[in-house]
């Protein structure tokens, strides 16, 4: 039985500003193992995006794709599949609005076409994507991107009730199926290893944490987070380039 689970969000969070885990978080996740604690990732990104991040970190419990797929130990527990038809209506609001959709699962992705916020995105992540509209067609579909800066109330309004639109970074929102969020992968989790008794933490920065927040018992803001992150915190620790997943770890007592 584990003392108590750790959820660590991955951009702004346990990343450094380069996209990568600092020697001292691989040291204090180690520790956390030692101490009987379980990490698990909880990101908005999807578990071939991170294999980098499995291989330094040890970690293989994931709530990726915000809720869209989770594993324990490197074993599926849950994954969400969104429904054709309901791609190819936000496929074809999309075309009426101009914007490229990406689509996802666990294990590769692909674009409706590029732009130049594709191209920048994919960049970042250190992706190379390829173009395929009817990649839904032939794979399973757990995740969307919608590339866009400002549409968000105008996509929410539209699939209220079949999509869950949250932005998490200022080119593209990250779709999952209504009801799918962090917390409910998080739910998942916890109840089929049936954690529920056990002290919960987690760490994180942006809008699309707010729902893990809300489903933990200490949920812990990083000191670069956005003020909606902070005011929910139980505790605000120092910036993610500055020993924040340490600092806070260390306030609960969790490492030494």
């Amino acid at each position: 039985m584990y003392k108590a689970v750790v959820f660590f969000d991955l951009d702004g969070t346990l990343f450094d500003n380069e996209k990568n885990v600092s020697d001292e978080n691989v040291a204090a996740i180690n520790e956390l193992r030692e101490n009987n604690i379980l990490p698990v990732i909880s990101t908005g990104r999807n578990i071939f995006e991170i294999q980098y991040v499995i291989d330094a970190t040890g970690i293989d419990s994931l709530v990726s794709a915000n809720g869209s797929y989770v594993q324990y130990n490197g074993k599926k527990l849950k994954a969400e599949k969104i429904s054709d038809d309901v791609i190819e209506q936000i496929l074809a609001f999309a075309k009426e609005q101009g914007d490229v959709i990406s689509f996802y699962n666990n294990k590769e992705f692909a674009l409706t076409a590029e732009n130049d916020m594709t191209k920048v995105n994919y960049r970042l992540l250190r992706l190379t994507p390829h173009v395929d509209p009817e990649f839904y067609k032939h794979n399973e579909v757990n995740f969307l991107n919608v590339f866009n800066y400002d549409k968000d109330k105008l996509y929410q309004d539209k699939f209220k009730g079949e999509l869950a639109l949250v932005r998490n970074n200022p080119r593209c929102l990250d779709t999952m199926k209504w009801g799918v969020s962090k917390q409910t992968g998080i739910q998942a989790l916890m109840k089929k290893l049936d954690l529920g008794d056990i002290p919960s933490y987690a760490f994180g920065d942006q809008m699309n944490d707010l729902q893990m927040f809300s489903e933990v018992k200490f949920p812990v803001a990083m000191g670069n987070g956005v003020p909606e992150v902070k005011e929910k915190a139980s505790y605000i620790t120092k910036s993610n380039i500055n020993g924040g997943i340490v600092n806070g770890l260390r306030h609960y007592g969790l490492i030494k």
